[in-house]
């Protein structure tokens, strides 16, 4: 019997499926579809909400290391998904980021050069909020601007380290319907959000290569 890889997916309150009351998030989704495949690999949602990019490169490791499932075995890939907690503005609108852009792409490099060395990696983009209920928890201003300024700067990193790359914000921007699959808070999605991104996710080629679900997903859909 041959033994399933497994894929760690690290981040925010994105990964955790805070606000898809239906589906757990579209981590859980996807994990609850790849199980349903044979031979697919197994996924470790480690979700923190509130994490931004600090706090995953100093967690990353020891969480990623212990769920090879078997001795001297460890994951055979990692999915990091944070950033957005990176580009609010503390305290007021124009406010001070936890990290500013050049800040967040420096962090990202290095941290995506020590994941490289270890296991095959993929990152995944930011989805988009409604200003207009802004500030979450009367004390965070998060924009689309900051936001899509962020995400171009994950994007340049993981250019720079050679990772896949899989933008979501001005995709979900063009959806007619986007601001529906935010939560009230403004900041996290709902079950449809969720959706949008498992089903982006589940489609994503470098993955599905990875996964060996490629071929399986043709079949499936033609």
């Amino acid at each position: 019997m041959r033994h399933p890889r497994q894929l760690v997916v690290i981040g925010d309150s994105g990964v955790v499926g805070w606000g898809d009351t239906e589906g757990g998030g579209w981590c859980e989704r996807l994990r609850r579809a790849w199980m349903a495949l044979p031979d697919a690999p197994v996924i470790y949602p480690l979700g923190i909400r509130g994490d931004g990019l600090e706090s995953v490169s100093q967690r990353w490791e020891a969480e990623w290391a212990c769920r090879g499932e078997l001795r001297r075995q460890q994951p055979k890939a990692l999915l990091v998904a944070v950033g957005l907690n990176d580009s609010a503005r503390v305290g007021r609108a124009d406010g001070r980021q936890p990290l500013d852009a050049q800040a967040l792409r420096f962090g990202y490099e290095q941290l995506l050069h020590a994941m490289t060395a270890r296991t095959q990696v993929f990152v995944l983009g930011l989805s988009p909020v409604d200003e207009q209920v802004m500030p979450f928890a009367d004390c965070l201003w998060y924009s689309n601007h900051d936001i899509a300024v962020h995400e171009a700067q994950i994007e340049e990193a993981c250019l720079e380290v050679d990772v896949p790359f899989l933008p979501l914000h001005a995709a979900m921007l063009a959806e007619p319907g986007w601001l529906g699959w935010i939560e009230p808070d403004g900041i996290h999605l709902n079950s449809a959000g969720h959706h949008w991104i498992e089903q982006r996710v589940r489609s994503w080629g470098a993955l599905q290569r990875w996964a060996g679900l490629e071929l399986q997903t043709q079949l499936t859909w033609t």
